[in-house]
């Protein structure tokens, strides 16, 4: 990559990977790092990062021995999308109680980093307020433009 990316260039990676593995259905495993390596002119740290993002959103798993592959069955929407759909789901109205961070690790498999950076997004679009000592609250309704 000629440039460093403001966004960091790992997430512009997981990106463009995200976006491979949506268009090309029935894919059975992903380049090799050491490929990726190359077609993307950055180093072995920075593939590995890009590849633990999308792990952790649930479209890719390690399979030893193999490699990369897309994440089989299950739902293939990104974190984000389906801890913005709990609100919904768990038919949640503003002022209610949103799940814990322990709750929301438990019921989609994601790492506590993974679920903290969701949840500052959602803080960030007014989706959720915090108010230390009680939790995570809703504050807003998501609409399909105020996605994280």
């Amino acid at each position: 990559m000629p440039q460093a990316s403001p966004r960091g260039t790992y997430l512009v990676i997981a990106e463009a990977l995200r976006a491979e593995i949506q268009e090309g259905e029935g894919i059975g495993t992903l380049p090799s790092e050491a490929d990726m390596m190359r077609s993307h002119g950055v180093g072995r740290n920075t593939v590995r990062r890009a590849l633990k993002v999308l792990e952790a959103d649930g479209i890719v798993e390690s399979v030893p021995g193999i490699g990369w592959r897309p994440a089989r069955g299950g739902d293939r929407r990104s974190l984000a999308e389906r801890m913005t759909d709990v609100i919904a789901e768990d038919s949640l109205s503003v002022g209610d109680a949103y799940p814990s961070e322990a709750k929301l690790c438990e019921r989609f498999g994601a790492s506590r980093t993974a679920v903290r950076r969701v949840l500052a997004q959602m803080e960030g679009n007014g989706l959720l307020t915090t108010v230390h000592g009680k939790g995570r609250t809703v504050r807003a309704l998501p609409t399909p433009t105020t996605r994280p």
